[in-house]
């Protein structure tokens, strides 16, 4: 009962300080029709005339928007939606947009990428807006990046939160880095775990351990989580997870009905088998390295997810009018969400140098 009543699939409005609504704000679902299925988004934002932003979210699979509630009410901090229209969009096969019926052949980047441009007109159109931002988090700041090489002009500036460059060799460097960290702690558990698999055998870090149902990805995200150097680096209440948080944030989300929660799941499992693999061959420093706007990186000290070490060596290759690195010391992977207040000032920096 408790999960029904938290699930009326409706955003609450903005309030401010002082708990009232706050007049003329955004803070609503909308489902639009793009690359030929029906896609969900929620929007949010204090002024619709403010600039506007769209949240490319990472996973694959993985919707953000109830995990940024979820420490917006812990935290009570200054939030983005005061300075910017934010669109927290469910990709395809993601969140409420996906479907069981999806046709797997249209889960590819070309697609996808065809989707955000979509996405993109609708927001220009309904804001009245000639460009806006785009923000890519994690496989979101993949996606970003082969968006913006196709489709500059309706972009005033690209922010890679998190940014993929060369995924294996991140994966590999992630590796070491638990490894030696285990040894050093002596964690005999992950020690085991780790030195099952050979991170420089071929179809790493797919393969699972010959013999076994163990899945390396399983083991690498639960130990850079332990360690705080996956999604948080620290800040969860004692005693919970960040499993338990991923169900206490999605099953706590009003803007979901539990159908589309049991739906924000299968999403996540449908995303990573048909679109994780696309990341392995590519390393964006060669395949995309030179881009007509702005291009800035956030990037938390402590990721291990995606190497910080991997993107700064991007950001120094890569061609662009403005390029610069923004390094957060006290984040992991989610530097919006970990370091909220230093965030919105780097975002409204870029905005102010970029309008």
């Amino acid at each position: 009962m408790v999960v029904l009543a938290n699930s009326p699939g409706k955003l609450p409005p903005l309030r401010d300080e002082q708990g009232n609504v706050i007049q003329g704000s955004i803070s609503e679902k909308v489902c639009i029709e793009a690359g030929g299925i029906k896609q969900g988004m929620f929007i949010r934002g204090e002024n619709p005339e403010n600039p506007v932003i769209l949240y490319v979210h990472g996973g694959p699979g993985t919707p953000m928007m109830q995990f940024i509630s979820y420490f917006e009410k812990r935290e009570k901090h200054e939030r983005l939606e005061k300075y910017f229209t934010i669109c927290y969009w469910d990709q395809r096969g993601s969140g409420m947009t996906y479907s069981k019926s999806t046709d797997i052949s249209t889960m590819t980047v070309e697609q996808m990428v065809e989707d955000t441009h979509e996405v993109t007109q609708y927001l220009k159109s309904r804001f009245d807006q000639d460009k806006i931002y785009i923000l890519g988090h994690s496989w979101g700041s993949y996606l970003g990046v082969k968006t913006v090489e196709k489709y500059p002009g309706d972009y005033h500036a690209y922010i890679g939160v998190g940014q993929i460059t060369d995924f294996i060799a991140s994966e590999r460097l992630s590796y070491d880095y638990m490894l030696s960290h285990a040894k050093d702690i002596n964690d005999k558990d992950v020690i085991e775990k780790l030195e099952r698999f050979d991170p420089y055998a071929e179809g790493f870090p797919l393969v699972p351990e010959e013999g076994h149902q163990l899945d390396y990805l399983m083991v690498r995200t639960t130990t850079l989580n332990d360690y705080g150097i996956g999604h948080i680096h620290r800040g969860l209440p004692q005693g919970l997870t960040f499993n338990g948080m991923v169900f206490r944030s999605i099953f706590g989300f009003k803007g979901y009905t539990l159908i589309e929660k049991i739906k924000w799941f299968l999403g996540a499992d449908f995303s990573m088998v048909h679109i994780f693999p696309l990341l392995l061959n590519d390393d964006l420093a060669v395949s995309a390295a030179k881009f007509e706007i702005p291009f800035y990186l956030i990037h938390g000290d402590y990721d291990y997810m995606c190497s910080r070490v991997l993107a700064e060596k991007y950001l120094d290759v890569l061609e662009a009018p403005e390029k610069e690195f923004f390094a957060f010391a006290d984040s992991a992977h989610s530097p919006n969400m970990e370091e909220p207040e230093r965030f919105i000032e780097v975002f409204r920096q870029i905005a102010s140098e970029n309008p």
